[in-house]
């Protein structure tokens, strides 16, 4: 009886061996979801913020005054607008400021 006993000693002491192993990589496990949770609820208010960013960025106002300003570009107008002509452009200077004169 002894020897049966002291197998089952032995298989009890082995089980809450296993059963406390298995708790702590329970509890292992569960806290790294809890950061990986908490992670992705940062990287997500990081691309919400980052999101409106570039929308405020793009917006049409802020890109005509960066070309403004930083390459020194103009908006269109008749004033400053060259006007080229396909036709014997060996043979003829065309003035960069004057129209091309109409055909009737």
């Amino acid at each position: 009886m002894t020897r049966v006993s002291a197998m089952l000693l032995v298989l009890v002491l082995l089980s809450a061996l296993y059963l406390v192993r298995t708790q702590y990589e329970s509890r292992r496990l569960y806290t790294e979801l809890d950061r990986a949770k908490a992670l992705a609820q940062r990287l997500d208010t990081e691309h919400d913020r980052l999101d409106v960013e570039r929308g405020a960025q793009a917006t049409p106002l802020r890109v005509e005054k960066l070309a403004r300003e930083q390459m020194h570009m103009q908006t269109i107008s008749p004033a400053i607008t060259q006007y080229v002509s396909t036709q014997n452009t060996s043979s003829e200077k065309i003035s960069a400021n004057t129209p091309p004169k109409a055909q009737p």
